[in-house]
C-alpha cells in the first residue's frame, strides 16, 4: 500500500491539537517532499529518519516520498514527529502492518542510530489526547512525565525497533509509570535570619495569603536571604495545582521529575527582555511568570530592569493569566505567580541609613524610584522597609523562629481559605472581598481614616481588605478587627509616603 497514516500531535500554546502524517510513495527519481508548514527542525527530519531506518535493520524505499503534516495551518516545531513519520514510511513501504498505526498515537525524536530521545510537551500532549481511546508512545525519557496524567494507556519505547516489534506484536511494548519525585530537600531556613522581625512576619502573611511583597532596604539588610525562605514556608501544592504547574515546565522543556510537586522558584536577571518575563516568540512559548505558575517570582533589583519590561507584569499580576498576541498566532498561558521584589532606596542603597553614608542627589534617587511605576506599585499587596541590622544584631546568634513552625500556621491558614472561598485570598474577585473581607465596626472605621488620610485607591482599599483577612486566618479569627487592618494599612503605607 503506497500510502500510510499515522498520528501524533502538535504543542499551539497550552493546547497539542492533533496532527496527523500521510506518507505516500510514488514512481519518479528518489526524493523526500515535507509538506505541512514545517519549521527547519521538522524538515531536517528526512535526514534523521533516514539514517535511522537504515540503521534499525530496514530498507528505506528508494522512490519518491510525499509526506504531509495535517492540519496544514498550524506551524510543526521540534523533532516530535520524527516517529510518526518513520513508522508512517515503514508502514507505506509494507515493513510494518498500516493498520497497527490506527490504535496509537506517536511523538520522539530519532537518533541516526534509530534510538529515542525525549521530547518537549509530553504532558501536555497527554492531557490533551485523554479519552480519545488510543495508546501514546513515546521515548522512554518522556513516558513517565507523560504517565502524571493518568489518562491514557502510556507506552515506553527506547528506539524505533522496540516500536516495530511491538506494531508487528512480537514484543509488547510495557505501559509507562509516573515518575516519582524526589524527596525534597532541606531549602533554607527562616531561623537563619537575624532580626528584621517586621520582614519575617510579612513573609508570614504572603506566604498564607498568596500576597505579593517589595521589600526595600540597604545593600546587605537581608532582602535576598528573606526571599529566598519564602518556598519554604508556603502550604503544600494541591495535585491538580502540581499538574498544572508542571504542564507549562513541561512545553518549555523545564520539567524536572525529581522536583514534580514542589513549588518553582524562578529568579530572572534583570537583563530579561518582556518576551523572555511574559512568554512569546513564534509559536509562542512560556516566559518566567509562567514557569513560576503556583510558585515564587523573585525580582532582584526591579528598578533594574527596563520599564517597559516590568510594566507588562500589571495584566498577569490582576488576572493570573497571559494572554500573547502575535500577527499569526495566539496563546494563552496561566501566570498565577507569587511576585516577591527586593531593591534598595537609592542607586548607592544608602538613603536614609543612620551613618549618613548616601551621596545621591534628590533628582538622582526620584529618577531611581520613579523606574517602578505607581500602577505597578499599586497592585503589590505588602510593601515593607527592610532597614540594616546594628553590630550587635549581627553579632549575636541567631533565634528567630523556625520555617517549621511558620509553615505550620501558615498551612492552617491556607486550609481556611480553601474551605471558605476555593482560592487563596490574593485571588479574591471584587464579589467575593465584599462577602468574605467585611470587617468590624472598629476595622471599618480605622480602615475610612486610612482612606483619607493615605488618599488610597480603590485597589489598594481591595488589597488591604485582602491582607487583613490573611492576618485574621493566620490568628484563626472569623471576623476581621481593627487589629488587623492596622496591621494591613502598615503594609501599604510605603506606597503613600514617597518612598517608592
Amino acid at each position: 500500500m503506497p500510502l500510510a497514516v499515522a498520528h501524533s500531535r502538535g504543542l499551539d500554546g497550552m493546547d497539542s491539537p492533533p496532527v496527523t502524517v500521510e506518507v505516500h510513495l510514488a514512481s519518479g527519481l528518489p526524493a523526500v517532499t515535507l509538506v505541512g508548514l514545517p519549521d527547519t527542525e521538522v524538515k531536517e527530519a528526512r535526514d534523521r529518519v533516514r539514517a535511522a531506518i537504515v540503521n534499525s535493520g530496514f530498507e528505506f524505499p528508494a522512490r519518491r516520498i510525499t509526506i504531509n503534516l495535517a492540519p496544514a495551518d498550524l506551524p510543526k516545531e521540534s523533532g516530535r514527529f520524527d516517529l510518526p513519520i518513520a513508522l508512517g514510511i515503514l508502514a507505506a513501504s509494507g515493513q510494518i502492518p498500516a493498520p497497527a498505526l490506527a490504535a496509537h498515537e506517536f511523538a520522539g525524536e530519532l537518533s541516526l542510530s534509530g534510538e529515542l530521545r525525549p521530547v518537549r510537551g509530553a504532558l501536555a500532549m497527554a492531557l490533551c489526547a485523554a479519552g480519545n481511546g488510543k495508546s501514546f508512545i513515546l521515548p522512554a525519557g518522556s513516558a513517565g512525565e507523560a504517565a502524571l496524567a493518568a489518562t491514557q494507556n502510556i507506552l515506553a519505547a527506547n528506539s524505533l525497533l522496540e516500536v516495530c516489534a511491538h506494531l508487528c506484536g512480537r514484543e509488547r511494548l510495557e505501559a509507562a509509570v509516573a515518575v516519582d519525585p524526589a524527596p525534597g530537600t532541606k531549602s533554607a531556613d527562616l531561623a537563619e535570619v537575624r532580626g528584621q522581625a517586621q520582614a519575617r512576619r510579612a513573609l508570614e502573611v504572603a506566604a498564607a495569603g498568596g500576597h505579593s511583597l517589595l521589600m526595600i532596604g540597604p545593600p546587605g539588610a537581608g532582602k535576598s536571604m528573606l526571599a529566598a525562605r519564602l518556598p519554604g514556608l508556603l502550604p503544600p501544592l494541591p495535585a491538580p495545582a502540581a499538574l498544572a504547574s508542571a504542564t507549562v515546565l513541561s512545553l518549555a522543556g523545564r520539567f524536572d521529575a525529581a522536583a514534580f510537586g514542589r513549588r518553582p522558584y524562578r529568579a530572572p536577571h534583570h537583563t530579561a527582555s518582556a518576551v523572555a518575563l511574559v512568554g512569546g516568540g513564534n509559536p509562542p512559548r512560556p516566559g518566567e511568570i509562567s514557569l513560576a505558575h503556583h510558585g515564587v517570582l523573585f525580582l532582584d533589583e526591579p528598578s533594574e530592569f527596563d520599564r517597559k519590561v516590568l510594566e507588562t507584569l500589571r495584566e498577569p499580576l490582576e488576572t493570573g493569566r497571559i494572554h500573547i498576541a502575535r500577527a499569526a498566532r495566539h496563546a494563552e498561558f496561566p501566570a498565577e505567580f507569587q511576585l516577591v521584589a527586593a531593591m534598595n532606596p537609592c542607586p548607592c542603597g544608602y538613603a536614609g541609613h543612620p551613618k549618613g553614608q548616601c551621596r545621591c542627589t534628590p533628582d538622582q534617587i526620584a529618577r531611581y524610584r520613579g523606574r517602578l511605576s505607581g500602577p505597578l506599585v499599586d497592585r503589590i499587596d505588602l510593601l515593607i522597609e527592610v532597614p540594616a541590622l546594628p553590630a550587635e544584631a549581627l553579632a549575636g546568634k541567631a533565634d528567630g523562629e523556625a520555617s517549621a513552625s511558620v509553615r505550620d500556621r501558615v498551612a492552617a491558614a491556607a486550609s481556611r481559605q480553601q474551605a471558605r472561598q476555593g482560592t487563596s485570598n490574593a485571588r479574591l474577585d471584587t464579589a467575593a472581598i465584599d462577602a468574605l473581607c467585611t470587617p468590624d465596626a472598629g476595622g471599618a472605621q480605622l480602615l475610612r481614616q486610612a482612606g483619607e488620610r493615605l488618599g488610597l485607591s480603590a485597589r489598594a482599599w481591595h488589597r488591604i481588605l485582602k491582607v487583613a483577612r490573611t492576618i485574621a486566618d493566620l490568628g484563626g479569627s472569623e471576623t476581621i478587627g481593627a487589629a488587623h487592618i492596622a496591621e494591613a494599612i502598615q503594609y501599604r503605607r510605603l506606597a503613600h509616603t514617597g518612598t517608592t
